[in-house]
């Protein structure tokens, strides 16, 4: 049987990998992908906050891609789960942590930038400039595929969006929305894909990372740390041009989807 995977694995793995004090980072995640964690999810957060220190930043998505609002719901910040796993599920209910009013794809942050980050998501594009990835971005940052691959790369809507791909709508759609002090108000956000990317929600993107990640593993969990802004160039340079036969976005036929919710 393999042995627990502890605080200190996690942090020497990813200090191995070049993560330091005052950096800020989105990580994706899979807890099962570790195998067994003393502590589950709370020890590798508390791997990741004591290796940044509280002068960096930890993003994590707390998404709930319209669950929220299936048989008439609402997205509430103090109370719609996550969809995307066990560790962003925990991040974002502790103390300390900012969470934001997008109502599909909200972040959660903690660290120096965590409030910067989070207060005005519900203001502007989704994944776009000023967003939450998009600040991450522009100050320089990190991403952590613990566990995941590519396909969980959240960063490359920020892409899309920067790019002008013409397959989602920036605020194309609306949802009721509960704040934190009760208050409910509908708010815009992006309108998804009528059809998945072939470039990188499959993502064929991947190989060309590897001029830029570095890897390692903890426990079973392959981990992988590339720079925002090195990874943004790849990727770009995919959508503008084109990938193994596949056109450019400026070529594809996808376009946002038409829902209920659509604007």
């Amino acid at each position: 049987m393999a042995a627990e995977v502890t605080k200190q694995d996690i942090i020497a793995g990813l200090s191995a990998l070049g993560l330091r004090r005052g950096d800020g980072v989105i990580v994706h995640s899979s807890l099962s992908s570790f195998g067994r964690v003393a502590g589950g999810a709370n020890t590798v957060i508390e791997a990741l906050t004591e290796l940044l220190t509280d002068e960096g930043t930890l993003l994590m998505p707390s998404f709930n891609h319209g669950r929220a609002f299936r048989d008439g719901g609402i997205y509430d910040v103090s109370a719609t789960p996550t969809s995307n796993g066990r560790i962003p599920d925990t991040f974002w209910r502790l103390p300390g942590v900012y969470r934001s009013m997008n109502p599909t794809h909200p972040f959660a942050a903690w660290g120096k930038n965590a409030e910067r980050y989070i207060s005005c998501h519900h203001l502007v594009d989704s994944m776009g400039e000023g967003s939450p990835l998009g600040r991450l971005w522009e100050d320089g940052g990190y991403c952590v595929l613990l566990g995941v691959g590519y396909r969980s790369n959240t960063f490359h809507h920020f892409v899309e969006t920067h790019t002008g791909a013409p397959c989602l709508s920036k605020r194309g759609e609306v949802y009721p929305v509960r704040f934190a002090d009760g208050h409910v108000e509908k708010v815009h956000t992006w309108g998804w894909r009528e059809k998945t990317c072939p470039i990188n929600d499959a993502p064929h993107y991947a190989p060309l990372m590897e001029a830029c990640h570095c890897q390692t593993r903890i426990g079973d969990a392959m981990v992988t740390l590339y720079s925002l802004r090195e990874g943004y160039e790849i990727i770009a340079k995919c959508l503008r041009e084109g990938i193994i036969g596949i056109p450019p976005c400026s070529a594809c036929p996808i376009r946002p989807r038409k829902c209920e919710w659509t604007v």
